[in-house]
């Protein structure tokens, strides 16, 4: 769960709850079941991240051949609505081309080849080559081919090339290969982890939307923030207090291209590992640590002697909710408010479970090993007899710009830019590695490690190369 903007009349009510006994609700399902990825550690060599031939061949081997998010559905709301999505090299046209149906083109006439389209649209019956005049009907197919006579033999080639859609949880997927697996065999089990589980990320909005270029690859920026490792050393001020009740401490399970880091089950108990955390003995500065804290004024959530402040961030999180979808907030246990539930769907998608409103997307720019584009949404709820907001436009920050000036991220903004404040020096650090490889922990850096084994089955890799 990300920062709660409770308004007082919630934290009132939040001070009640710290307090109040609740009913005993299930420790969920979903969150018992375990598949543990193996333990070894993982060396892989520097020029993963820093070579242009790797970068070119994630094209062919990757981007071509992978179902990805291309967009979320309230992005293209009305039939006629596209936008333009493009990575690396490549350029689709993701077009809302009929009542409940999606579908993409390759970004490109097949007459000259050029983009057909330069920017998003809405509301369009048409798309048109600017250079000739082709034009094409919104389900790919042409309506009026300038000169058809002088093309004898060609009328099959005229309509755009289509790439498979798929849809799940609100984002619209895409992927070029016509002989690609259905989205929902690539997802395997994910949707047990959301929907099935009360978490519907299709009825979720998306509230804000944060794009910025970053001088690292996207792989680099992508590790950053799969594990919570560095979280003591990058984010020392988020170190709460450590006990075997503390929902926080963490397993991480392997379910095919998808894993989730979940919290270790209630009945585990066992002590955080040697040199896991610190202990902090204030619990104002636990609670300023997940709120917005300004030193120069009072906090905005106090401390309630008595009340354990992670207890204290559950029951604030349950008041905000209740504002939104009633008493079936009672229906969750506390791990679902704060629990520390990540998730990571291969290759390049990050949507956190339970109420967490995080979602991450890391895109390469271009074919420079040196630059990729990261992207960070907040998918919330919204109360359910109301109608869906609309989407938030992308705010692309400008060259020089960091995510402090995305204010619209509150407390996380000071977050990512202690996070984006080691992926440049990493990225330098490649190019003058003296080993010639990295290494991986076999526990603390599982998620990397098993983006990184997938990452070489879809590249042709030897393990490590």
């Amino acid at each position: 769960m990300d920062r709660s903007d409770a308004p007082e009349a919630m934290r009132d009510n939040a001070r009640e709850s710290a307090q109040a006994p609740r009913p005993e609700v299930p420790y969920p399902e979903y969150l018992t079941i375990e598949s543990p990825y193996k333990q070894e550690v993982k060396r892989i060599k520097v020029d993963r991240w820093i070579s242009e031939d790797y970068a070119k061949r994630e094209v062919e081997q990757i981007w071509k051949r992978v179902w990805q998010v291309a967009c979320r559905e309230e992005e293209i709301p009305n039939v006629g609505d596209y936008i333009v999505y493009e990575i690396a090299n490549l350029s689709f046209i993701v077009m809302h081309s009929a009542q409940d149906e999606y579908r993409a083109y390759w970004n490109s006439c097949p007459h000259r080849a050029r983009k057909v389209a330069d920017f998003d649209g809405h509301g369009v019956s048409e798309l048109r080559c600017m250079y000739h005049g082709w034009s094409w009907n919104i389900d790919g197919s042409p309506k009026k081919i300038t000169c058809a006579w002088d093309f004898p033999g060609g009328e099959g080639e005229f309509g755009l090339v289509e790439a498979k859609t798929g849809r799940w949880g609100g984002f619209v997927f895409i992927n070029p290969d016509p002989n690609a697996e259905p989205l929902a065999d690539f997802l395997g089990t994910m949707p047990e982890h959301y929907e099935k589980a009360g978490h519907d990320f299709s009825k979720r909005w998306k509230q804000v939307h944060v794009a910025a270029v970053l001088d690292c690859n996207w792989k680099i920026a992508q590790e950053a923030f799969l594990e919570p490792w560095h979280v003591v050393t990058t984010h020392p001020q988020f170190v709460f207090e450590r006990n075997n009740d503390n929902p926080s401490d963490g397993r991480w399970d392997d379910f095919g291209n998808f894993m989730r880091g979940a919290p270790h089950l209630p009945t585990d108990r066992q002590e955080p590992k040697p040199g896991w955390a610190i202990t902090s003995d204030d619990d104002q500065e636990v609670l300023d640590s997940y709120y917005e804290r300004h030193l120069n004024m009072p906090p905005e959530i106090a401390a309630h002697p008595g009340v354990r402040p992670t207890q204290q961030i559950i029951e604030n999180a349950r008041a905000l909710y209740r504002g939104i979808i009633g008493d079936k907030i009672d229906d969750y246990h506390d791990v679902e408010l704060f629990g520390g539930h990540m998730a990571s769907l291969f290759p390049n998608l990050h949507p956190w479970g339970a109420f967490s409103h995080i979602c991450y997307r890391y895109r390469p720019y271009g074919t420079d090993p040196d630059r990729c584009i990261m992207e960070v949404m907040l998918l919330a709820a919204w109360p359910e007899d109301q109608p869906r907001p609309p989407a938030a436009k992308a705010h692309w920050l400008k060259p020089g710009e960091t995510v402090a000036d995305a204010p619209e991220l509150g407390q996380l903004a000071r977050i990512f830019t202690q996070d984006l404040g080691n992926v440049v020096h990493v990225q330098a650090g490649l190019k003058t590695n003296g080993l010639g490889h990295v290494m991986l922990a076999m526990h603390n850096e599982t998620p990397v490690r098993h983006f990184h084994d997938l990452y070489e089955k879809w590249m042709g890799l030897a393990d490590g190369e």
